[in-house]
């Protein structure tokens, strides 16, 4: 699967667009009031981003296990210091009405912790290159 996501942003104008196997999507977000750069901050993207994919994982791996979820919540928190510091203390509480019983709805939530995609990137640490 090729993901990619591209920003362009001028004065009163943030155009984003996300792209999975040439499916692309837009995203609004406005710029900031000043007109420059994004109203949203890279910390807020990061935690709606894994937030997403465990959602997401939710209702996929509950369906492989025929289970039936009408709801998920999740609710991500983290925190970052000064400017060029590292986020920390990262955690998050998912929060699912389904019609399964207490031990199926633990496994389901403990499993797709283990397994959401963007959880175990982070986890595992990533290389990123700057392309000139």
């Amino acid at each position: 699967m090729k993901v990619s996501a591209r920003l362009k942003n001028q004065q009163h104008e943030h155009e984003i667009i996300v792209t999975t196997n040439n499916d692309s999507k837009n995203i609004s977000i406005p710029p900031k009031s000043s007109g420059y750069g994004s109203s949203v901050n890279g910390a807020e993207l990061l935690l709606l981003s894994l937030a997403t994919c465990y959602c997401n994982d939710i209702y996929r791996e509950a369906a492989r296990r025929n289970i039936e979820v009408s709801e998920v919540s999740v609710e991500f928190s983290g925190e970052f210091g000064a400017e060029g510091e590292p986020g920390r203390n990262f955690q998050y509480k998912p929060t699912i009405k389904s019609n399964a019983t207490p031990g199926q709805l633990e496994a389901l939530i403990n499993f797709t912790d283990e397994i959401a995609e963007i959880h175990k990137t982070l986890r595992q640490g990533l290389n990123i290159t700057l392309l000139k």
